[in-house]
């Protein structure tokens, strides 16, 4: 049984101390399924804020919130992606191949425990994704989307992205400067994290 260095040894007790690693590799052959090839999530009800923010750090997330368990447990399943939930009896459904039981609570928290848990820190490629639907902006241009600006944005900003399934327009003002300081944070935490692992 794993123990912490608080642990007193008694009688009897067999030590084994190993160096810290991430995780241990199994020959495919005892592996009980397939490695996560890409990370791509499902949320549930519960994570909404959890599901906008991994879209943030360019993550493909599915997020609806009319969603029952056992369409969240299918989507999981049909499209090999990792089901995060506040909900153990969702994890326990047979269909769930890949899933995961956020302890946090505080969104922000949430994703610094999710990207802590997949090692997503390298992989991230924020403010790519729409955060309504999940889809791949578009760079474009400012004149493609200036009839629908506001004369202040049109004024001020030179930069945009498209969502090419909603039509959503994003561009780099102080919210975006907000969200990048707080990705920038998440990141750096899992970055120090696992070099000192």
């Amino acid at each position: 049984m794993p123990a912490t260095f608080a642990h007193i040894v008694q009688d009897g007790d067999r030590i084994a101390v190993y160096p810290a690693f991430r995780s241990i590799e199994v020959p495919p052959e005892h592996r009980l399924r397939p490695p996560v090839s890409e990370h791509r999530f499902v949320a549930d009800v519960h994570l909404g804020r959890l599901a906008s923010y991994l879209r943030v750090l360019g993550f493909d997330t599915v997020y609806r919130i009319e969603a029952g368990d056992a369409e969240l447990a299918h989507i999981a399943s049909t499209e090999a992606r990792i089901l995060l939930t506040r909900d153990r009896g969702l994890l326990k459904r047979a269909e769930v191949m890949y899933g995961y039981f956020v302890r946090e609570s505080a969104p922000w928290m949430q994703l610094a425990e999710v990207v802590r848990r997949y090692d997503l820190a390298g992989k991230a490629k924020p403010f790519t994704r729409c955060l309504v639907c999940n889809a791949l902006l578009k760079a474009v241009a400012k004149d493609a989307v200036a009839d629908r600006l506001e004369p202040k944005r049109r004024l001020c900003f030179e930069e945009f992205r498209e969502c090419p399934s909603c039509r959503r327009i994003y561009w780099g003002g102080s919210h975006w400067e907000r969200m990048r300081r707080l990705v920038e944070q998440v990141v750096a935490q899992g970055r120090d994290e696992m070099n000192r692992a």
